[in-house]
């Protein structure tokens, strides 16, 4: 495994997540997020281009105007974030650790320059990498000049000296 400054969002990214449509209700949207305790979720057209995320944020902002506003639409294309920042494969990790000390975020989209959404990178997944290059590095051989050699043998064919 390289070394934890010089991975990129490619290297740590998780590939397989939900995304949801602009058109999709947001009853539905929550539904899925509460059941599969997702906590944001990218929003997608039909080609996979990303348009914006959609987050428990997001559906409080939509009680919010359906309450005070009366406002005539659920789809969550109305209310999803479309500032949101993103990612680029190529983004080093340090610059993604920047971002979530520095900014508001707990998961970041990562993107082509098309705006292909490829997978999202979350705090989990930083500091999943960033622990597997502590204990990959304390597990590396040290060359300390010193040649071990052990054997494992039977009892019976090492018996103890009466």
């Amino acid at each position: 495994m390289a070394s934890f400054r010089n991975l990129t969002a490619r290297d740590i990214m998780v590939r397989k997540i939900f995304v949801l449509r602009p058109h999709i209700d947001v009853c539905d949207a929550a539904r899925v997020m509460l059941k599969h305790r997702i906590a944001g979720v990218p929003v997608v057209d039909l080609s996979g281009h990303y348009l914006g995320m959609f987050s428990e944020k997001s559906c409080l902002s939509m009680l919010l105007a359906m309450e005070y506003e009366n406002s005539p639409t659920t789809e969550i294309g109305h209310f999803m974030d479309t500032s949101a920042r993103v990612v680029y494969e190529d983004t080093d990790v340090l610059s993604i650790v920047d971002i979530f000390l520095n900014e508001p975020y707990r998961r970041l989209p990562v993107i082509r320059e098309n705006k292909e959404l490829v997978g999202l990178v979350c705090r989990r997944e930083v500091l999943k990498s960033f622990y597997n290059s502590i204990v990959n590095k304390q597990r590396a051989p040290q060359d300390s000049g010193i040649l071990f050699f052990s054997s494992v043998t039977d009892r019976s064919e090492s018996p103890i000296a009466p």
